[in-house]
């Protein structure tokens, strides 16, 4: 036999001992952590029955249907005949909304009564009644020393249009 051949019979050898030795030590080992770590599987929940619900609300109106019908077509206008007026110039108070707007004080002078307004620049504007403020067609309708009374025009959702009264009272924002 050739030496390489012994040798590497000696070496399987010695393997093949030392695997076949007591291995008391690693089956106490693995005995006792299997001990320790018991597992438990935690019990499934219980669930309520499934409890049938019953719709009492099937008379009462879709809130998403129109509450009346509206022809298609047809103006809806009111027939008020409340409209914004196209044709008039600007003034510089509808340039801004209504509550951005600040009442700041009055100017009397004889019989005439005028309201000091401030807008978000900082700049003061003097107004009567007549003039207009806000961005819906607000025509000031009365100054007293508390407060400038507005009437403004604004759609009312259905082609049409209403009045709405508004107010700037002095002081307040």
């Amino acid at each position: 036999m050739s030496l390489k051949f012994k040798s590497s019979l000696l070496i399987l050898s010695i393997t093949l001992s030392a695997c076949s030795q007591n291995n008391d030590d690693l089956t106490a080992y693995i005995e006792d952590t299997k001990s320790k770590h018991l597992g438990s599987v935690k019990p499934l929940p219980t669930f309520e029955p499934y409890k049938n619900f019953t719709y009492s609300a099937a008379e009462l109106r879709d809130p998403f249907e129109a509450a009346f019908e509206a022809e298609i077509g047809q103006d809806n206008a009111n027939e008020n005949g409340l409209r914004p007026s196209a044709n008039r110039p600007k003034e510089p108070l509808e340039t801004y909304p209504l509550d951005t707007l600040r009442m700041v004080g009055i100017l009397v002078q004889n019989e005439n009564t005028w309201g000091l307004v401030k807008d978000p620049n900082n700049v003061v504007h003097r107004v009567q009644t007549g003039n207009y403020a806000g961005q819906n067609e607000g025509q000031i309708i009365s100054v007293t020393e508390k407060q400038i009374d507005i009437i403004e025009i604004i759609p009312d959702g259905l082609g049409g249009y209403i009045e709405r009264t508004a107010s700037l009272a002095i002081g307040t924002k």
